[in-house]
């Protein structure tokens, strides 16, 4: 019999490098999560391979390297920069005794944390059971245990089955719940076009200035701060151009590579803002050395979701750090493909306002004429900054 042990707040990171472009990038990446999950790093273990374990992902001796590692600084947990399977999981937490931890379970974990609305915890608690549901098929044999009582389960039924049971009762009245605020959300949406609202949402890579931008630009007061999922909760508001134009800006939440699955699926009916969307405006880190890469990211997450085909308006944010001047960016066909600014001094807020106006313009010309205008550049996969 095995328990799971219960884990801490002071871990050893561990990173191997599959020969990926990126890998020193998502190890910078690694730290900065668990620095947002309230971890403190004891250590960081590196390694080549040429490709996973299947029984325990690092290999027998570079396990018994974390597990010295974990004894000397008395780490309680062991987080990989990695997806793991349920059974490498156990037979890791059997080698190193103490509790192991994937990058998906540390991001369900820091979501977790920052829910705030009713919503927002129902999409999490969601993709918590639905990851938690593949530890359950084949996950720790304590769960096998049959265990009796008067009026608590089927007679014969193990620990195994009662928990996949409820979770899959629990699973079920959450789905529930959510469609019902979807439906309520598609009044709302209905109730936009009515009054001929223009909708664009705020898209881009975690921490790269959303929420920062989307306060500048509506005077709001949702939360920013300089750590990764600050937002999770989508915040819509009026954004005043001028009398004629009515748009409604949306703060949504940041993308991160190798995005559970479980929470893109989760967070659908709060993506539908992003989905039916007029205009995305994709706002970058224009300070950050790997921001091709995290607009690739973004750019599949919005392939997952259906938002691909909307037009986009590159944000180069935070430009006061790159000492780079506020600018409107076109290509050969006069269209907008970007903005320079930064949310933060407000420098070139009006520049995107310009933007946003010469994009409802021509959109509502479009409307009246056969002819497509093209307001926007509408090449996603945009990834040079000047």
């Amino acid at each position: 019999m095995f328990d799971r042990h219960q884990g801490g707040d002071e871990a050893v990171l561990v990173c191997l490098d599959f020969g990926d472009a990126d890998y020193e990038d998502s190890l910078i990446e690694l730290r900065e999560l668990a620095s947002s999950a309230g971890i403190v790093t004891l250590a960081v273990v590196q390694g080549k391979r040429s490709r996973p374990d299947p029984a325990l992902f690092a290999g027998s001796g570079k396990v018994d390297e974390i597990a010295e590692v974990v004894r000397t600084y008395g780490a309680q947990v062991v987080i990989f920069n990695h997806q793991l399977s349920p059974a490498q999981e156990r037979n890791l937490e059997r080698r190193m005794q103490c509790r192991v931890v994937d990058r998906t379970s540390l991001i369900l974990d820091i979501f977790a944390q920052r829910a705030r609305s009713h919503e927002g915890k129902l999409q999490v608690e969601l993709a918590q059971l639905e990851h938690m549901s593949t530890r359950l098929v084949r996950g720790w044999t304590h769960l096998e245990r049959q265990k009796g009582g008067v009026g608590l389960r089927g007679p014969g039924e193990t620990q195994l089955e009662t928990d996949r049971r409820l979770l899959g009762k629990r699973v079920k009245t959450l789905k529930d719940r959510l469609a019902v605020l979807q439906r309520q959300r598609q009044v709302q949406r209905k109730g936009r076009d009515r009054a001929g609202s223009i909708s664009v949402s705020i898209v881009g890579y975690t921490n790269a200035g959303k929420s920062t931008l989307f306060n500048a630009l509506t005077k709001a007061k949702t939360y920013a701060a300089d750590q990764l999922f600050a937002t999770l909760d989508t915040t819509s508001r009026k954004l005043f151009l001028d009398a004629q134009i009515n748009v409604v800006l949306s703060d949504t939440v940041g993308f991160v590579r190798q995005l559970p699955h479980t929470l893109v699926e989760a967070f659908r009916a709060t993506l539908e803002e992003t989905i039916r969307a007029d205009l995305l405006l994709h706002v970058v880190d224009s300070n950050q050395e790997g921001r091709d890469k995290q607009m690739e990211e973004v750019n599949k997450v919005l392939h997952e979701i259906g938002a691909n085909s909307i037009p986009q308006l590159i944000v180069w944010n935070k430009i006061d750090l790159k000492g780079v001047s506020s600018a409107v960016e076109r290509d050969e066909y006069d269209r907008i493909s970007a903005v320079r600014l930064s949310a933060r001094t407000g420098e070139g807020l009006d520049l995107l306002r310009g933007a946003i106006t010469e994009f409802v313009q021509a959109q509502r010309s479009d409307q009246g004429s056969s002819q497509p205008t093209m307001p926007l550049h509408l090449n996603t996969n945009n990834t040079g900054s000047n």
